[in-house]
Formats: C-alpha cells, sequence, structure tokens
C-alpha cells in the first residue's frame, strides 16, 4: 500500500518536494523566538513560524539583522511541509529585509513547481514568513523605544 500511495505521489510531485515532505528542514519551535507569527490559509492549513535574529533589540536593519535560525510547523500536507522546510532554508542567513523579500515564485522555483491545487501552500509560508518578520519588528520597536524612554529619564535626572 506505502508504495503504491508513493508512486501516486511521484507522478504529482517532484523528486525535490517528496525530498522536503518526507524530510524537512528546520520543524520545531525555538525557545525566546525574535518573531513568531501563526496563520491559517483557507484551506485550513495552520502554518506557525518561530525566528531567532543577530543583533535582536539593536537600532534596527542598518545593523544588517540577520536571521540565524528559523522553524516552522504545520499541520498541512505534504505540499505544506515542503514548502515550510523551503522558505525557513531560504530565510536562514538572509538579513530580516532579505527575508521579507521572499516570495512564493521562489519557494515553488526550489521545489520545481506545484500542482495548481497545492501552489496555495507557497504563499501560505511566505505570508508567515512575512508575519514572524513583522512580530520581529514589532517586538524591536517596542524595545527600542523603551530603550529610548529609559535614557532620557536617566539623563532628566542624573
Amino acid at each position: 500500500m506505502e508504495g503504491a500511495v508513493l508512486e501516486e505521489a511521484k507522478e504529482i510531485y517532484t523528486e525535490r518536494t517528496l525530498e522536503e515532505a518526507y524530510n524537512p528542514k528546520n520543524v520545531g519551535e525555538l525557545e525566546n523566538p525574535s518573531g513568531t507569527a501563526r496563520i491559517t490559509g483557507p484551506c485550513g492549513d495552520t502554518f506557525q513560524i518561530h525566528l531567532k535574529v543577530e543583533g535582536e533589540g539593536e537600532a534596527g536593519e542598518a545593523k544588517g539583522e540577520k536571521i540565524l535560525d528559523c522553524k516552522f510547523l504545520t499541520d498541512g500536507c505534504g505540499a505544506s511541509i515542503a514548502c515550510g522546510s523551503v522558505v525557513t532554508e531560504l530565510a536562514k542567513g538572509k538579513t530580516v529585509a532579505e527575508a521579507s523579500r521572499l516570495t512564493a515564485e521562489e519557494i515553488l522555483a526550489v521545489l520545481g513547481g506545484l500542482p495548481e491545487e497545492h501552489l496555495h501552500c507557497s504563499t501560505l509560508a511566505t505570508e508567515t514568513l512575512k508575519a514572524a518578520i513583522q512580530d520581529y519588528r514589532n517586538r524591536t520597536r517596542i524595545h527600542t523605544r523603551a530603550r529610548t524612554r529609559a535614557l532620557r529619564s536617566q539623563s532628566m535626572s542624573g
């Protein structure tokens, strides 16, 4: 039975997609992530991405903040798993700004395409990455404002 299912999958998906689906990279969660997001797509699949960013809490992207680690979880199909594996690999080592520009088309290019009914999986993966990056930016902005207020109150009292 398993062999028949795999043969059928080989007719639908590329070898790279099957490799990423059966042996995904970066599955899991990060302890104390710099940014995180969870999105449920119109298909019902839920995607979660956690980021660890170098230079967290520093002045901003002018410092070239890099994504050190990136993990994902999904309750979706094999195509969703493959897209999660690829988007996290593509994001690692990029600056936050570079990673925020990753597209569904880039994931599809790595995988060699997906059947039309699974194209949304690549969009869900990139949208979740972008939401995790936005969460990181929001957290960084809050920390920067708090630090600025603390410095101002120190200089006024001293």
